[in-house]
């Protein structure tokens, strides 16, 4: 009868032990972020003509987070609602979320241009419009309609942005 009390006790104290390491081996998994819930930080955003189309590209670290594309009447600043003094007769607002173009301590890590004119066919400027609450703002100003497209490319991490235009090459 006093074995089979030990055993019990035994068994208790390996299964406490068992609960106690599994329990500190979670806290430690969910104490440390993985790359995933990281915000993602935008870098740089950059351009180039091709014969066919003009790009836009939104370089990042980390992952590329959801991105929204939407046509708008004008382009404003995130936060003031001021108007970005860029000139063109239609615009793309391009959202970023979660993103930023700082880091924790505060300081920009984006080193890409603010407010640029540019001249493409079909692209005639872009601004970084925001870095507010989690999101990262750009727009893109154009005299004709866009047509568009984008789509996500990886190693490095990128947003890419294709505005279609007659053949120039």
């Amino acid at each position: 009868m006093k074995y089979r009390h030990c055993l019990r006790i035994e068994n208790l104290a390996i299964g406490f032990l068992l609960v106690a390491a599994l329990s500190s081996a979670d806290s430690t998994a969910v104490a440390t972020p993985s790359a995933r819930t990281q915000t993602p930080l935008v870098i740089n955003a950059r351009w180039g003509g091709h014969c066919t189309y003009d790009r836009l590209v939104i370089d990042l670290k980390g992952y590329v987070p959801t991105v929204t594309v939407q046509p708008v009447a004008k382009l404003v600043y995130d936060g003031s609602g001021q108007r970005v003094p860029i000139s063109g007769k239609y615009f793309l607002e391009v959202r970023l979320h979660p993103a930023a173009g700082h880091n924790d301590a505060g300081h920009n890590v984006y080193r890409g241009p603010k407010l640029v004119k540019i001249h493409l066919p079909k692209l005639k400027g872009m601004a970084m419009t925001g870095d507010f609450e989690g999101y990262v703002t750009f727009g893109a100003a154009f005299n004709t309609k866009p047509s568009y497209k984008y789509f996500i490319l990886h190693e490095p991490e990128r947003f890419v942005l294709d505005i279609a235009h007659p053949k120039v090459c």
